[in-house]
């Protein structure tokens, strides 16, 4: 064998070993997301979902689930941080009996619907978040926010799967369901067959097929982007202070008729003060 083909040998060896080496240890909680080319958006979807475009994703870490309560507590009690909620007074609250949105005084991250109701379990969404206080809470878990493309690659199972959903084709499977969302005529009446009027203990409703929970139903994810139209994807943009970030993967609120968020291509809007009873967070972390 000449040198020239001997080299060529190795390179074609080693490029194969590469291709085949297996994924990096995820760290505690998450979840190796391999990188491809995925489409974002839908054609079928609303407005601010089109056009399709196709996007490269780079590999990452993502949170297995949205940040808890309890894991909200022990950075609150790590590090004295004190979330927007808070200092305003009151947060949003949409009441079920009265059907309209209202900011709720003293409500926040440990009483959600305020001190007169009961406190939010440890083991569901945190939620009365603003964009600000998660991103203060990634910094601390040495983490960041999703971008909205990684965060539809993800829920798209990083092989750009055309299902709506992340975990299918259909939120009733075999009579199960695969999500906490409004189940009858928002906001008319919530027959709750899923078994959850508001949020629901993370990861309930199994994984998808990357070993993620949640990813459409039980909360709203903020994610690090500034909400803009698809068409406007390239242009410069400088952030006014009407300007909202933009948020991924539908709430319990959702349902069809009314807002059918809980699609791999759903999207939602709020400021970046802004904290709801509906929204919450999880965190990706890049691979060195």
């Amino acid at each position: 064998m000449g040198k020239l083909s001997a080299i060529l040998v190795l390179l074609m060896a080693g490029a194969s070993a590469c291709s085949t080496a297996p994924p990096p240890p995820a760290p505690e909680g998450m979840v190796y997301v391999p990188g491809g080319t995925t489409r974002i958006g839908a054609e079928d979807g609303q407005p601010d979902e089109r056009p399709v475009f196709k996007a490269r994703v780079g590999p990452f870490f993502m949170d297995r689930h949205p940040v808890t309560v309890a894991r909200f507590r022990a950075f609150v009690e790590a590090t004295g941080y004190v979330t927007q909620a808070e200092r305003f007074g009151d947060a949003a609250v949409f009441s079920i009996t009265d059907r309209t949105w209202e900011l709720r005084d003293s409500a926040y991250w440990a009483y959600p619907l305020g001190p007169r109701a009961a406190p939010a379990p440890d083991d569901h969404p945190v939620t009365q978040v603003s964009w600000n206080d998660a991103v203060a809470y990634a910094e601390w878990a040495g983490k960041r926010l999703p971008t909205e493309v990684e965060w539809e690659h993800a829920a798209r199972g990083a092989t750009d799967s055309p299902d709506p959903y992340a975990w299918g084709s259909s939120v009733v499977e075999d009579g199960t369901y695969r999500a906490n969302v409004w189940n009858g005529r928002f906001p008319m009446f919530n027959t709750n067959a899923d078994g959850y009027e508001l949020t629901s203990p993370v990861g309930i409703f199994g994984e998808s097929g990357l070993g993620l929970t949640d990813m459409g139903g039980n909360v709203w994810e903020w994610v690090q982007d500034w909400y803009r139209f698809y068409e406007h994807r390239d242009k410069p943009f400088q952030p006014s202070e009407a300007s909202e970030k933009a948020q991924r993967g539908g709430s319990f609120l959702c349902e069809p008729g009314w807002c059918h968020g809980y699609r791999v291509s759903g999207r939602s809007h709020s400021t970046p003060e802004s904290a709801l009873f509906h929204v919450g967070f999880r965190c990706v972390k890049d691979i060195e």
